[in-house]
């Protein structure tokens, strides 16, 4: 989707926006005299664009100016007199892209479909995106050969002729956030404290004209919801509406989850008696469901693909009411549960006693061995693509079996995989997931693991409002990063830090809860329902790269092992992956560059 693009003709820089998204508020353009700015997403506050894009302006209005990004979730291009800026923050939910030859960039727009070449891939792209979820939104690689990603928290300096000056990686505003580590014994209620405050600054940003939020009955969006609804009830007399937007089954295990969904909105509602319960009936509703739609409209594969008829669902509805925000508990599973990571770090510096003694407290609260919970999170961040590999040796004979997140899936060819860079790329991929410190590197990789939404960014025009996920808030990161791990490990309680934060608001059978239904159920279903039409797709695709990159019946019999439930969810995300990747291929054969809808100038000759 083009939301914005910029050219250069005649030695000028020229700025265009789509009509359509800024009346919908999804675009904002800002000018001073010292430029121009086209933000898409919001920097700063939802409720006030506008002062974010002049804000973001005149922060970057002095040459070499390097001030802190604000919080948000935007990409924006900046005109000045003497220069040009792409920058994007840092959790990096909007693309952008420029197209760069020899140092010059001729073009930069919020889809890389436009400003490539669907006859000239980037097949280096391909083997990094097969490494695992995490890959792609945080590579600068793009599908298309000459087309390179603005990363999150990135800025891209060029010349007002379009020379490449630099790029520079900047950290967000740590509004009211910690400044050094919490120290030791810092009690439970305390850090709840600080949690709870991070989290209502979080949502107050983020609160709209109109603000839904997925509401699931856990304890993550029912948190949210239940904050938001508090900070528009402060507000009074304020105009600003609430959704509470809802999947219910009927049917199946997901069934289980309908006393706790119905509690979670009556308990919403107490704060906020006006708000708008939006329940959707979803027992019809299947992974893989219109597949080759969801999978190979967008501009890039996208792995979570798959899961799309639920959520698009859920959002049409949303949009039906014109919400101009949506508000997701996305985030919270890596970022205010316990950090198993920190077992790693005991192991680094030696203390081993209290290694055992963690282990032991966490396979007791799991219903795990502690072997397993020793391998997991101390050997295989230690050696990660060796533990693969070991693991993928014992379990021989299938084509799931073992499979884990960066070795090469056996599907992919091994001549493809070693003339593309897949080893340099599940190297890299590996060390970016664990880092030198894994327990810390879990917060830069949570960021792209918990909340993949690029689907939600393709229907945003369509929909009128970008997703945004409080719990993946520099502020709420940087909160939980500096709380001591004897304070986020209470006895092996999940969320004990929330849980003390929410006290007061969740209602107790949701404040008590230990663990949450899965969506297995679509996922079987979907695969019970699409996996002959899956591999038929596989056996008649056209697209010349994708034989030259899968061996199609080893992909094939994949399908078939989870048909059957062999793997886990590593093995099938890799597989989920792959099949996306080939109906994206199979469109791109089918399907010229997007048409752009109606588009105005921003800035325009003189």
């Amino acid at each position: 989707m083009e939301a914005l693009r910029l050219d250069w003709s005649g030695g000028m820089a020229k700025l265009w926006t789509t009509e359509a998204m800024v009346r919908q508020g999804l675009v904002t353009t800002a000018t001073s005299q010292a430029g121009t700015a086209a933000v898409v997403g919001w920097a700063g506050s939802v409720h006030d664009r506008r002062t974010g894009a002049r804000a973001l302006l005149d922060a970057f209005d002095r040459s070499g100016a390097e001030p802190p990004l604000p919080t948000g979730d935007f990409a924006a291009v900046l005109v000045y007199r003497d220069r040009v800026l792409l920058i994007r923050d840092e959790q990096a939910r909007i693309p952008l892209f420029f197209r760069e030859s020899d140092g010059r960039v001729s073009a930069a727009s919020t889809s890389a479909r436009s400003l490539g070449d669907a006859a000239e891939l980037e097949r280096r792209y391909f083997c990094r995106y097969l490494t695992g979820n995490l890959a792609q939104q945080h590579s600068e690689l793009s599908p298309f050969t000459g087309v390179h990603r603005v990363l999150g928290g990135e800025v891209v300096e060029l010349s007002a002729a379009g020379r490449m000056r630099g790029r520079a990686a900047l950290r967000a505003c740590r509004v009211d956030g910690p400044t050094a580590p919490a120290p030791d014994g810092l009690g439970l209620s305390v850090a709840g404290q600080d949690l709870r405050r991070a989290l209502e600054h979080a949502v107050g940003r983020r609160l709209g004209r109109t603000t839904a939020c997925h509401v699931s009955g856990g304890t993550d969006s029912t948190s949210v919801a239940l904050l938001a609804a508090r900070l528009l009830a402060e507000t009074a007399g304020t105009s600003a509406d609430l959704v509470l937007l809802a999947g219910r089954f009927g049917m199946g295990e997901l069934a289980g989850e309908r006393p706790y969904l119905d509690e979670a909105i009556e308990a919403v509602r107490r704060h906020a008696p006006a708000a708008h319960p939006v329940i959707v009936e979803a027992d019809d509703v299947a992974d893989f469901d219109d597949f080759q739609r969801h999978a190979g409209d967008p501009d890039e594969p996208h792995a979570h693909a798959f899961r799309a008829p639920f959520w698009s669902r859920l959002h049409a509805d949303a949009a039906e009411l014109g919400c101009d925000i949506l508000l997701t508990g996305c985030g919270a599973d890596p970022v205010v549960d316990t950090n198993p990571l920190h077992l790693h770090r005991l192991a680094r510096s030696g203390r081993l006693r209290e290694l055992t003694r963690q282990a032991r407290a966490r396979a007791a609260a799991g219903e795990r061995g502690v072997r397993e919970i020793v391998r997991t999170h101390v050997v295989q961040p230690t050696l990660p693509l060796v533990a693969e590999r070991v693991t993928r040796l014992v379990h021989r004979g299938t084509v799931l079996g073992g499979l884990g997140n960066f070795t090469r899936p056996p599907w992919l060819r091994p001549g493809f995989a070693r003339a593309h860079g897949y080893r340099a790329a599940s190297i890299a991929e590996s060390r970016f997931v664990f880092g030198s410190r894994p327990e810390q590197s879990l917060y830069d990789a949570a960021n792209y693991l918990a909340a993949p939404d690029p689907l939600s960014w393709r229907y945003a025009q369509q929909h009128g409002f970008f997703l945004s996920h409080p719990f993946l808030d520099p502020e709420v990161i940087a909160t939980m990063r500096h709380l001591p791990a004897d304070t986020t490990s209470q006895g092996g309680r999940s969320k004990a830090v929330l849980r003390a934060a929410m006290a007061d608001l969740l209602p107790p059978g949701i404040h008590g809860r230990t663990a949450k239904i899965p969506f297995n159920d679509l996922y079987v279903r979907g695969l019970r329902a699409h996996g002959d039409e899956l591999i038929d797709l596989c056996r008649s695709a056209r697209h010349p790269l994708i034989a030259e990159m899968f061996d199609v019946d080893t992909l094939c019999r994949a399908v078939r092992e989870a048909q059957l439930g062999m793997g886990d969810s590593y093995s099938w995300d890799r597989m989920n992956g792959s099949l996306a990747l080939v109906v994206w291929l199979e469109r791109l054969l089918d399907q010229r560059s997007p048409a752009p809808g109606a588009a105005v100038p921003v800035i325009a000759d003189p």
